[in-house]
């Protein structure tokens, strides 16, 4: 049996041990790119089986010069850093892992709600500089009775619900995709998006980042935000234009802001950095070692599939296995 070249481009992993045992049933061999450059890409790449990648751009100079791969699986959920049109020109199917860490990044955006909203941090930085007083923190509302306005309403938002719910927050959502009957069993009103940044407290950003994303919250949708609500992001850094979160902050429309994902990672230059309002966490609402577990093997396991002529479980472009076949 001839080897089969897996390209790996990049890894958040502290090793690709399982990944390479997930592999190497089918006689795969993992090999790893020096950096995240289409150069250092293709060096690896462009004879390859198989892709795996995380946050390394494979862009359309890179998927145009691949000789015979058959899949570019993401260790993720997003599928933003690769060229989708092109892998499906070229027969290339492109597959995701949507349900790795669903209980991570439900608890991190509840956690970031909770703490930017009761001030834990901001709280903590003042006992921890010596100022022991109460008036520092306030105002501070009861959290039952609030509303939290989901912006998507997939798999994580779902379990965000529940957990908001069971602290006795109304939760309503605004996407024109999700069925009527999951809106039922989640107890989950669908509102419009002006309606639901008007009437929520705190809103929390779970959609994919598409073209039409890109900044949804701007100034025209924060100045519609309730005044003294708070913004949380885990979704992507860019459905946030933070200059305009920066004003909104400034100005008081919005009170505060929890994100894990920003514009430019790291924020080395933001106007949102250094300031009490913000919680910014380092784009870790995935991780848990589980979850890091679950999201190498089975990105891994999609290579198997597809290089043993099975159908992937989850084809981010279908219409590519129609091109290969």
């Amino acid at each position: 049996m001839a080897k089969k070249v897996i390209a790996v481009t990049d890894s958040p992993f502290p090793n690709l041990d399982s990944a390479r045992a997930t592999v190497a049933k089918i006689g795969g061999e993992i090999v790893q790119a020096k950096s995240g450059t289409p150069e250092a890409i293709l060096e690896v790449a462009r004879n390859a089986d198989a892709i795996l990648t995380t946050y390394a751009k494979v862009t359309t100079e890179v998927v145009s010069a691949l000789t015979q791969c058959k899949i570019i699986a993401r260790f993720g959920i997003g599928v933003d850093n690769v060229d989708i049109d092109m892998a499906t020109k070229k027969g290339i199917v492109v597959t995701k892992v949507p349900d790795y860490c669903i209980d991570e990044v439900s608890d991190h955006a509840m956690a970031l709600l909770l703490s930017i909203v009761r001030k834990i941090p901001y709280s903590n930085k003042l006992v921890q500089g010596g100022r022991w007083e109460m008036p520092a923190v306030v105002p501070i509302a009861r959290l039952r009775g609030r509303t939290l306005g989901l912006v998507g309403f997939g798999r994580i938002p779902q379990l965000v619900a529940p957990k908001a719910q069971a602290f006795g927050i109304n939760v309503v959502t605004y996407d024109p995709f999700v069925p009527k009957d999951v809106l039922a069993k989640a107890n989950v009103k669908h509102v419009e998006f002006e309606e639901l940044l008007k009437i929520s407290d705190y809103v929390s950003l779970h959609c994919p980042l598409m073209p039409e994303t890109k900044h949804i919250m701007n100034a025209k949708t924060f100045a519609m935000m309730k005044p003294g609500s708070y913004i949380v992001n885990t979704g992507r850094g860019p459905l946030i234009d933070e200059a305009a979160l920066a004003v909104a902050l400034d100005k008081g429309q919005l009170a505060g802001a929890a994100l894990d994902v920003v514009e430019k990672e790291p924020p080395t230059d933001s106007p949102i950095m250094g300031r009490d309002n913000v919680i910014i966490t380092p784009h870790t609402a995935f991780y848990s070692e589980e979850a890091l577990l679950d999201l190498q093997t089975k990105a891994a396991e999609e290579v198997v599939r597809v290089l043993s002529g099975e159908a992937p479980k989850n084809p981010v472009n279908p219409d590519a296995l129609k091109v290969a076949g």
